[in-house]
């Protein structure tokens, strides 16, 4: 059984475009500075949402939404979201997944199943445990990329920017080297201070240059570019 976090029953920026349920999967493997949804990074939670509770949930809800997104956490953690994919497909709904790619070999096995994937991309691959706080964790995040673009399933590629954490000389060199390796769809978006249990990065996330000043020196590369604040 899937081990749920938290559920959304509606959201219209988890899927740009969709009317979509999201199902929070517990757990992730590394600790971001950032989080908004810190809760959600333990094995277990303290409020655990049993999955026979969502797919009731989400039959009173056939017909009324588009899709159902299954975010975190990390979803591709999970031995069960493959079969929870299913069921949930089964039932009518376009799939969305978020991901930070760390799984690749995992997630190879649930994109078969998924219409659309928001991928974190959390900086220079080389300076990924700066983020992550996780040794050599920017080694399968590139791998999980790959898959992702390899497959052919629809996507974004995003960026989320703290001042502090990736100045915007790394970001210019991540857009440079993500278009380089065939990303088409990306979107940066800035660091906000909502859910994030680190107090000393809300105090220091003031920039010196508008978000989307930056943006500008490499939306070329891109076929879809976006900044969301």
């Amino acid at each position: 059984m899937l081990r749920v976090g938290g559920l959304t029953p509606l959201s219209t920026t988890d899927w740009p475009g969709m009317l979509a349920a999201v199902v929070f999967c517990q757990g992730c493997p590394w600790r971001c500075g950032y989080c908004h949804n810190p809760d959600l990074i333990p094995p277990r939670g303290e409020r655990e949402i049993p999955w026979d509770d969502v797919l009731s949930f989400l039959r009173r809800r056939q017909g009324l939404l588009d899709a159902v997104v299954f975010s975190g956490g990390e979803p591709t953690l999970q031995a069960g979201l493959v079969d929870a994919v299913r069921e949930v497909r089964a039932l009518g709904f376009r799939i969305g997944l978020h991901t930070g790619g760390m799984y690749p070999k995992k997630l190879a096995t649930v994109l078969p199943f998924v219409d659309w994937v928001g991928m974190d991309v959390k900086a220079p691959f080389a300076d990924y445990a700066q983020i992550t706080a996780a040794a050599g964790s920017g080694e399968p995040a590139l791998a999980g990329l790959q898959t992702l673009l390899a497959s052919g399933v629809a996507h974004e590629i995003r960026t989320t920017v703290h001042p502090a954490l990736l100045p915007d000389s790394a970001l210019t060199a991540l857009a440079h080297d993500l278009a380089a390796r065939g990303v088409k769809h990306y979107v940066i978006q800035a660091f906000r201070s909502q859910g994030c249990a680190n107090a000393a990065l809300g105090r220091s996330a003031t920039r010196e240059r508008p978000l989307h000043d930056v943006g500008e020196q490499f939306a070329d590369l891109f076929t879809d570019f976006s900044v969301r604040s």
